[in-house]
């Protein structure tokens, strides 16, 4: 893989992941908003990201002398894609702990539909 080609790539994975840092933050209240598919799409790139930084070495030694535009825009893409891992481990635990109440809030939604569908049964056999 060329240089260049790890360049835009390690730029596609940090725009992605930025965007799904957005809608990670505590600010959105909204867990419902976030899809299997979007955590499903975030793994991906986050792997993505990693195949990019272990191939990194061998293209950083391709580079052409005088090239040092390339090996910069490389190093300041490389150190974005190491805070965006920062911040997401930052966030997992706040988002772990929305997912739960979500799924508590769930549970209970059912308990309660179960109930009244068992009043419901119920009140109708006795009428």
């Amino acid at each position: 893989m060329m240089p260049l080609d790890t360049l835009l790539i390690l730029r596609q994975v940090n725009h992605r992941v930025r965007s799904a840092l957005a809608s990670f933050r505590p600010e959105q209240k909204l867990c419902s908003t976030i899809m299997p598919a979007d955590l499903s799409g975030l793994l991906a790139e986050l792997l993505r990201g990693g195949e990019c930084l272990r191939r990194l070495d061998a293209d950083l030694s391709s580079l052409v002398p005088g090239c040092s535009e390339e090996a910069a825009a490389l190093a300041t893409e490389t150190h974005l894609y190491r805070t965006n891992l920062e911040e997401l481990r930052r966030l997992l635990p706040d988002f772990y702990g929305r997912l739960l109440a979500a799924r508590s809030r769930l549970q209970d939604a059912q308990t309660h539909v179960a109930a009244v569908a068992a009043w419901v049964q119920a009140s109708d056999k006795t009428l």
